[in-house]
């Protein structure tokens, strides 16, 4: 079971939310929050496998409260919602720890597949307003992070592997892509992972943009 805690300021909204995922065989929601305080003591207690993250929030907003969770010694994946797609706070939660993120009007099949993604941490989500706003991002803030020597230590593989991961791809579209295993696929991206001081797909998608690996656009 992938257990979620739905954060919103609007009790309407986290109870859609949870409804919906309540409603899947493979999910459960552990509980909610109206403000990032209440999100942060909630995680810390509830120890969930995803949080959905509203940004707009009173108290604390949700990217404040991503920070404070993913300096946490076990971080939480947390999912941003946002309305709206070029919101600056999306780039922000991506700097603060945002595992991926959402627009709150996407398809109930959309937020469902997701949050099984980001459980599973095998792909950033890669609709193409996502990779937009990584683009975009990446163009509005300097560079920082991860610098092209730091790119030496990959092996010609894992190179190619991470610039497939910064493209959107999952671990069985790069199998496929480089004829490999996907468990081969997944060591990989460990071992880029460990060797970049990453602490998961999100962070490798912003150090091939900022390193110049991948070129936006």
């Amino acid at each position: 079971m992938i257990r979620v805690l739905v954060v919103d300021d609007q009790e309407m909204v986290r109870e859609g939310f949870s409804a919906l995922l309540d409603a899947q065989d493979d999910i459960e929601v552990v509980g909610s929050a109206g403000d990032g305080v209440a999100a942060v003591t909630a995680v810390r207690r509830l120890l969930p496998d995803v949080v959905l993250m509203d940004i707009r929030m009173p108290e604390m907003d949700g990217l404040a409260a991503t920070r404070l969770l993913a300096a946490d010694e076990h971080p939480v994946k947390v999912l941003v919602l946002t309305t709206f797609d070029l919101d600056d706070y999306v780039y922000e939660a991506l700097r603060a720890g945002a595992s991926g993120f959402l627009l709150k009007h996407a398809p109930a099949r959309e937020l469902l597949d997701a949050v099984r993604v980001v459980a599973r941490g095998e792909a950033l989500l890669a609709p193409s307003i996502t990779k937009r706003l990584i683009e975009d991002f990446v163009r509005s803030q300097p560079v920082q992070g991860v610098r092209p020597r730091a790119l030496t230590a990959l092996t010609d593989r894992e190179t190619e592997v991470l610039r497939l991961v910064a493209q959107g791809l999952s671990n069985t579209e790069i199998a496929g892509h480089l004829f490999l295993a996907e468990q081969t696929v997944k060591t990989h991206v460990s071992r880029v992972l460990m060797k970049l001081g990453l602490r998961d797909r999100a962070q490798a998608v912003i150090a091939a943009y900022e390193s110049g690996l991948v070129v936006p656009g």
